[in-house]
């Protein structure tokens, strides 16, 4: 069994370049960036405007469904400006003293990051308050009677907020932000070329109709498309001797559970929960979660946004409610047309 494992062929045990071209799949300046055309404009007058006063851009939040290019934007606005970058997350920051410590660190100009900004800590937002708005953080010597503050001025920096719930987040943080933006799902055309742009980075041979049948089963999403794009070039390898058609595409994807509309087993077990279990709804999402046993998050951030943008499904007071979209999609009679028996 040992000789089995030390006989690795000497090729894997080389780095290799592909490897590191995956990493470089995110675009690094506007110029490269494909789509959200609005917030891309915004952000080129923003930077150029800062960069003409010598002075740090204002904070900036953005609100979106994961995968959509948060992050990848504060990358490039941080190449941008010609500034260092330092990333952190909501969740990570579990006291004050673990946000001071990046704080008093910064120089002028650079960009501090935090993902999921509305998953921070009640205390320790409240310490971003006075950083955000007077660019200084206060520190609390002592307790009680002898209690005493002392106020640390930071250098300016610009915060960036990335979040997928921007209703979770305060009223008082929220109004801290200069620009706030939104950014929506891709178009078909867009992720098409984001498609073929991750294709000759990673060296894949592909004509236009595989391009197209990737990007219309992306979910308008670049993190999709690009993920999709490995699986099916794995396929490719193996299956259609590296070259990537329509037809390549299609057998791949549907081996991964993507139908055409982008869908996984996830979102058709959602879809059927509420049109089966629930007669079409409407049906609230906790209730939606226990019948799957997924975290209700989970549903809310992940999957729910793009059956809602596609059409599937609409979102009421009293909760969710499937649409005949779904229903032709899935091939399910109406309710009330069939005996058909409860998912689960």
């Amino acid at each position: 069994m040992i000789d089995e494992i030390n006989t690795i062929p000497d090729i894997l045990k080389k780095e290799s370049p592909v490897d590191e071209s995956i990493l470089s799949l995110r675009p690094r300046s506007l110029t490269e960036y494909i789509g959200q055309d609005k917030v891309v404009e915004t952000l080129k007058i923003a930077i150029e405007a800062a960069l003409k006063r010598l002075e740090p851009l204002e904070h900036i939040l953005f609100n979106s469904p994961p995968g959509l290019g948060k992050t990848t934007l504060a990358h490039i606005i941080a190449h941008e400006m010609g500034t260092k970058i330092i990333t952190s997350s909501g969740p990570a920051l579990e006291k004050g003293g673990d946000l001071m410590g990046l704080l008093t660190h910064m120089e002028r100009g650079d960009i501090f990051f935090i993902d999921e900004i509305h998953r921070i800590p009640k205390v320790v937002e409240e310490f971003l308050y006075p950083a955000m708005e007077d660019f200084a953080v206060d520190f609390i010597f002592d307790k009680g009677v002898h209690a005493r503050t002392h106020r640390y001025r930071l250098e300016r920096f610009t915060l960036i907020g990335a979040t997928t719930r921007a209703g979770l987040l305060s009223s008082p943080l929220r109004e801290r932000f200069g620009i706030t933006r939104d950014l929506d799902f891709y178009s078909e055309q867009d992720l098409v070329r984001i498609v073929k742009r991750s294709a000759s980075i990673l060296n894949i041979d592909i004509d236009d109709e595989g391009s197209y049948e990737m990007a219309k089963r992306a979910r308008g999403t670049p993190r999709v498309a690009n993920r999709l794009l490995k699986r099916v070039r794995d396929f490719a390898q193996v299956r259609a001797g590296g070259y990537i058609t329509r037809q390549v595409a299609v057998d791949a994807l549907e081996l991964e559970g993507i139908d055409e509309c982008g869908l996984g087993e996830v979102d058709r077990k959602f879809l059927r929960a509420i049109i089966i279990n629930y007669k079409g709804g409407p049906v609230g999402i906790d209730a939606i979660a226990a019948t799957l046993q997924l975290e209700s998050d989970v549903l809310i951030e992940v999957v729910e946004p793009y059956l809602l943008k596609a059409g599937f499904i609409v979102r009421t007071s009293q909760g969710r409610k499937s649409t005949e979209r779904a229903l032709e999609h899935l091939k399910i009679p109406p309710v009330g047309k069939s005996d058909t028996q409860p998912l689960f």
